[in-house]
C-alpha cells in the first residue's frame, strides 16, 4: 500500500521552497514557468494534500494552478501553523524549515481542501478591499486634519477630495462586477432582503466570503470568527470567547448588525432578550451577529428572500 504523500510550500514573492513529506526539499521560483513546472511534479507524486500559507496574495498564483490541474489545496493561516510549529518544539524559522513544518501540519492537521474563488469573486474582493484601503486613508487625512497646522490644511483637504474620488470610481467598478453577473445579482437580491443588510454589506460578503451558503451553520460561524470557544478545565467553567476567523467580514457584518437590531425583528427581538437577562452589549451585539450571519448562510444555501420564519439548520 503506497504512503499518502504531503507537501507543504512556504511562499515568498520570489521563490516557493517546497517539502514532500519524504523529505525532499528544494526551491524555486515564484513565476509562471517555474509553478507550471512545479505543478508537473506534484501531479506526478499524486499527493493527498498541498498546504501553502496565506502570505499577502502571493500564494495565489501557485494555489490557483494547482487547483486548476486537480491537486486538493489548503490554503492556511500562517498563525495556525506558527503555534503548530511551536507545540512541536520547532522555534527555528528559516523558508526550509517552514516548507517542512507545513508538510508535518498537512500530515497532523489535514486541514480541509477549499476550491478557490473564480475569477469573478476574485476581481470583486480586489474592488472590495481597494474600497477598504482608501476608506482606511481617508480616516486618517480627516484626523489628521483636525490638529493640522494652517500650512498643510489645503493639502490634507486636496487628498482627501482625491480620495474620495477614488472610492466613487471603486463603488462603480463593484457596481459593475456585480451587474454583469447573474450569480452575483442573485446573491445581492437575496442577501438584500435581510433587513439590516445593505449593497455594502453585500457585496462585501459575496467578496470576502465565497464559502456562504455552501457550510453548515456551525462551520461558517467559526470560519469568520463569532463562534463562542469554550474555556473550561475541571470544574472551571470560564467565559466563553470568539476567536480568529476573518476580519474584515466581522467588521461588515457588525455594521449590519447594529441596523437590524433596530430594523429586523428578530435580531431586535434576540438583542432585547440578551440584555433583558443581563448580558453585556458587545455580547449581545455578538450574538446578534452570528444571527444574522446564520440567517444569511440559510437564504443563499437555499436560494429563497429572507422571512422571519426562514429555516437556519
Amino acid at each position: 500500500m503506497d504512503t499518502p504523500v504531503y507537501v507543504g510550500i512556504d511562499v515568498s514573492k520570489a521563490t516557493l521552497d517546497v517539502c514532500i513529506s519524504d523529505g525532499e526539499t528544494w526551491q524555486t521560483g515564484n513565476d509562471d514557468r517555474s509553478v507550471e513546472r512545479l505543478c508537473r511534479q506534484l501531479v506526478a507524486v499524486q499527493p493527498v494534500l498541498v498546504v501553502l500559507e496565506a502570505t499577502g496574495s502571493y500564494e495565489l498564483r501557485a494555489a490557483a494552478t494547482f487547483a486548476t490541474a486537480g491537486l486538493p489545496v489548503a490554503v492556511v493561516n500562517p498563525r495556525q501553523v506558527r503555534s503548530y510549529a511551536r507545540s512541536v518544539g520547532q522555534l527555528a524559522k528559516t523558508d526550509r524549515i517552514d516548507a517542512y513544518i507545513l508538510t508535518r501540519f498537512a500530515e497532523a492537521v489535514r486541514p480541509e481542501a477549499r476550491p478557490l474563488p473564480d475569477a469573478e469573486t476574485r476581481e470583486l474582493d480586489a474592488f472590495v478591499t481597494r474600497r477598504r484601503q482608501l476608506m482606511a486613508m481617508v480616516t486618517a487625512e480627516q484626523a489628521r486634519l483636525d490638529t493640522a497646522p494652517a500650512v498643510t490644511r489645503k493639502q490634507i483637504t486636496t487628498h482627501i477630495a482625491w480620495l474620495n474620488r477614488q472610492i466613487g470610481r471603486v463603488n462603480s467598478d463593484i457596481d459593475g462586477t456585480v451587474r454583469r453577473s447573474p450569480l452575483f445579482r442573485a446573491k445581492d437580491e437575496l442577501l438584500q432582503s435581510v433587513p439590516g443588510v445593505g449593497e455594502t454589506t453585500a457585496r462585501a460578503l459575496m467578496a470576502l466570503l465565497p464559502e456562504l451558503g455552501t457550510m453548515d451553520r456551525k462551520r461558517i460561524a467559526a470560519l469568520v470568527g463569532v463562534a463562542p470557544f469554550n474555556q473550561d478545565s475541571g470544574k472551571l467553567r470560564g467565559r466563553r470567547r470568539v476567536w480568529g476567523g476573518r476580519a474584515p467580514v466581522r467588521t461588515a457584518l457588525y455594521m449590519a448588525t447594529l441596523v437590524g437590531t433596530r430594523h429586523n425583528p428578530t435580531l431586535k427581538a434576540l438583542y432585547t432578550r440578551l440584555r433583558g437577562a443581563g448580558k453585556s452589549a458587545k455580547l449581545a451585539l455578538v450574538a446578534c451577529m452570528r444571527k444574522l450571519l446564520t440567517i444569511l448562510n440559510a437564504i443563499l444555501r437555499d436560494g429563497r428572500p429572507w422571512s422571519p420564519t426562514t429555516t437556519l439548520a
